[in-house]
């Protein structure tokens, strides 16, 4: 029997040993075709037809007290079988077969496992059945439920992947700080956004700051910005041809938000392009390219029908955790309006304000984590829609100016002001590509109805690292800790990678922050009590 005030969770040595074998089936460097096209052995003469092969691995997501989803691709048409079970061995395995994978999806698929123990270490694979019953290898991975009791809860938060043409390095072994962050082993990982660099194409090489050579695994999916839904498809194939990003994936459930690199930079719904300096476009409507990403994204990341229709939502993670997950682009008001003194909606819209309000208020859990893939005070202007002698168009929520609340501020005032008497709120984001831990006090602000509250920044994980930005005044931010270089567009090759790890005791209730590089060092730890 377990101890009643930790969950059940695997080894290294046993992750290592249930992922390894998936992670041999797709060669560095290439994007496994397509299921049902060129290469699926489709029209083949060879009276033994090729069995179905998984070509990135396995992910889960969207855990709850009893199950997950799990995700896969197939190379040609198959049915999508999984297998759970307690322990490695598979003895007394669950089997559910699952929808068939076909090329409307670009061969991926979704099973939802049900009706498991709350808290416990599960071992899953994934087999695929051919047309002709042949069966293809099993690939597998691990997860662990959600609890119902008071328990210790380790999870981490990050985003920002393969950006500014920095992409996976062989020389560096790929991405590597997805093996520190496996090796620490959490149970669950808040993916904030950018997990793919739509409009950032990747060539051979890219010279660094450092005046060296950077070296990238290329793909001709990453050849050119992404606009047609195959070509979104490929900035996600290309990730997974990472070895440790599979083997991540594979062995820490996602609870994936989605940003503006998953369509274009800074995008908001109904912008044109038109007139912007935006390399390699031909189509000038955002909400096409929006509708495009968002069905690669929906295809390739492991989120259910639910999130696809609707990405913000709340997980519960047991009762000492509730992870409020926000969509801070679907319902995002023009950059240029920021300044606004009306805009009462701002970045979240009317009904997901409203959400987050109540359900922060109807919280019963100790803890509730708040995942803004925006920062609330960092100020990111956006310079390709600033009108020409106008205000600076800004793409988060903060303007700089350190007055009353205003553009989006103005949408956040009445969350802060309206769930100040509730305990336990900490805001978790990423975006900047650089770390750090921001306290809020009311005593420093211009709107002062709030009570004190955290910001905690974490990234980029493999993309380009950047200084640190101003905070805007208005609720009162301040930088306790800042890790960033002084210079812009800085490697993974040169560091300044990071992610955030959160740990709750459940005895204690103590929340532990910390920052982290990728090397594993810790670069800053706050304890927190609600």
């Amino acid at each position: 029997m377990t101890s009643a005030s930790r969950l059940v969770h695997p080894s290294r040595r046993t992750i290592l040993r249930t992922v390894g074998a998936g992670a041999l089936l797709v060669p560095v460097g290439a994007v496994a075709a397509a299921c049902g096209s060129s290469g699926s052995g489709q029209g083949s003469t060879s009276l033994v037809r090729p069995r179905p092969t998984l070509t990135h691995g396995v992910a889960t997501g969207e855990v709850t007290s009893t199950g997950a989803l799990v995700w896969a691709r197939s190379d040609r048409p198959a049915t999508m079988i999984v297998e759970t079970a307690s322990s490695e061995t598979f003895a007394n395995a669950r089997k559910v077969r699952g929808p068939r994978l076909t090329p409307a999806t670009d061969g991926t698929g979704h099973v939802r496992i049900a009706g498991l123990e709350p808290g416990q270490a599960v071992h899953y694979r994934v087999i695929l059945e051919g047309e002709d019953g042949a069966l293809g290898e099993p690939v597998g991975g691990v997860f662990t439920t959600a609890p119902v009791a008071a328990r210790d809860i380790t999870f981490q938060w990050s985003g920002d992947v393969a950006g500014q043409g920095w992409g996976i390095n062989p020389d560096l072994g790929g991405m590597p700080i997805f093996a520190t962050m496996a090796d620490r082993n959490p149970h669950f990982f808040i993916h904030s956004g950018d997990a793919i660099y739509a409009d950032g194409p990747i060539t051979a090489t890219q010279e660094q700051n450092n005046g060296e050579i950077y070296r990238n695994v290329t793909s001709p999916a990453k050849d050119q910005v992404a606009q047609t839904v195959d070509q979104f498809r490929g900035n996600y194939a290309y990730n997974l041809t990472d070895e440790h990003f599979r083997r991540f994936v594979g062995s820490v459930t996602q609870l994936v938000q989605w940003d503006d690199h998953e369509v274009v930079n800074n995008w908001f719904p109904r912008e044109n392009l038109a007139g912007q300096k935006r390399d390699g476009y031909t189509e000038m409507n955002v909400d096409v390219l929006a509708r495009n990403g968002r069905r690669a994204w929906q295809e390739w990341q492991p989120v259910d029908e639910a999130t696809s229709k609707r990405l913000y939502r709340k997980v519960s993670y047991g009762p000492l955790l509730d992870v409020f997950l926000l969509d801070m682009r679907t319902y995002k008001d023009p950059n240029p309006g920021a300044w606004s003194r009306d805009n009462v909606d701002g970045v979240l819209g009317a009904e997901q304000t409203q959400w987050l309000i109540d359900g922060l208020n109807g919280s019963t859990a100790t803890w509730k984590v708040v995942a803004n893939d925006l920062p609330l005070s960092i100020v990111v202007a956006d310079k390709n829609t600033t009108p020409p002698g106008g205000p600076k168009a800004m793409e988060a929520v903060g303007q700089g100016d350190g007055g009353d609340p205003l553009g989006r501020e103005i949408a956040f005032s009445r969350i802060l002001s309206q769930t100040k008497r509730v305990s336990g709120v900490v805001y978790l984001t990423a975006d900047v590509h650089y770390t750090a831990a921001i306290s809020y006090e009311p005593d420093r602000a211009s709107f002062k109805d709030f009570t004190p509250f955290w910001e905690f920044v974490a990234g980029p994980l493999h993309a380009g690292a950047f200084p640190a930005s101003p905070l805007d005044g208005t609720f009162g931010a301040k930088y306790e800790f800042v890790h960033a270089p002084d210079e812009e567009n800085v490697s993974p090759a040169e560091g300044y990678q990071h992610f955030g790890e959160v740990s709750i005791d459940g005895k204690s209730k103590i929340m532990s922050v910390e920052l982290v590089d990728a090397a594993g060092k810790v670069l800053y730890r706050k304890e927190l009590t609600a």
